[in-house]
């Protein structure tokens, strides 16, 4: 399967996507964890990716699209894969695009989790809390909502005219969530 879980940020993807990944049998790609790793080690992809994620932005598209296009060529995505925070432009869209077509496949579906815009909030305030993550306030948060429904959003009905999109309920226990998304994905033939 190859797969894209899209959703305002705080929408429960990382989440989620874990129990995707391990109920597919594919490897969860996320550009989120990706760049904090390099931030954390210091490198000088982390370096820059940091400006743009400190102030709410997102990283550029060139930097972005070398990572994942080098992360889907690896032998554990052979089988497929689950995207979560890429695409978010649509000159990722059609990168992305040539880079499944490459392989001769197509992507399958779109999950996108659909959340209450306050309950992102205080579940990402929460996280801040717990996991110390500085690039978590409350201004950032709200202008990377802001800049979601600006750049990605229009994306889902890119997806949507190709008739892979499953919106689902993000709200309630984790469990109920990963539930819905099993029920739309499990009737989805693999490409």
């Amino acid at each position: 399967m190859r797969l894209i879980i899209m959703g305002p940020p705080g929408a429960g993807k990382g989440t989620q996507a874990k129990f995707i990944a391990e109920h597919f049998k594919i490897p969860a790609i996320s550009t989120g964890d990706i760049f904090r790793a390099n931030v954390s080690e210091g490198t000088p992809l982390g370096i820059e990716a940091k400006r743009y994620m400190d102030a709410g932005d997102y990283v550029p598209d060139e930097v972005t699209n070398r990572m994942v296009r080098n992360r889907i060529d690896e032998p554990d995505a052979a089988n497929g894969f689950l995207l979560d925070g890429y695409p978010r432009t649509v000159s990722q869209v059609e990168e992305l695009d040539g880079m499944i077509r490459f392989t001769g496949h197509r992507l399958d579906a779109v999950v996108c989790l659909t959340v209450d815009q306050d309950e992102i909030v205080g579940r990402l305030l929460q996280r801040a809390q717990v996991e110390g993550r500085a690039d978590d306030t409350e201004d950032v948060i709200r202008r990377r909502q802001e800049v979601y429904l600006e750049q990605t959003e229009p994306l889902i009905a890119i997806y949507q005219e190709r008739g892979i999109v499953h919106e689902i309920d993000g709200s309630g226990e984790v469990d109920e969530v990963t539930a819905r998304i099993f029920d739309a994905l499990d009737v989805i033939p693999e490409s």
